[in-house]
């Protein structure tokens, strides 16, 4: 294992860890049901793109190891 690969696998473990626990965050949030439907609503939708972000985290860090 290079160096190279080390840090681009504890980077992306990063990232995926703050992303996961923002979109929980966002779940925890929503199920309280103190928040107004706009809010709601907008909170919905930053966790579908907060989902695919993490999809596309994986994919390039999948990408990066393969032409490494």
């Amino acid at each position: 294992m290079t160096p190279l690969f080390i840090g681009r696998t504890l980077q992306t473990t990063g990232t995926l860890i703050i992303g996961i626990l923002a979109l929980r965050v966002h779940r925890h949030v929503q199920r309280e049901r103190r928040i107004d439907g706009a809010v709601a609503r907008q909170m919905e939708l930053e966790q579908r793109f907060g989902w695919i972000a993490v999809v596309l985290v994986i994919a390039g860090y999948i990408l990066e190891v393969i032409n490494i």
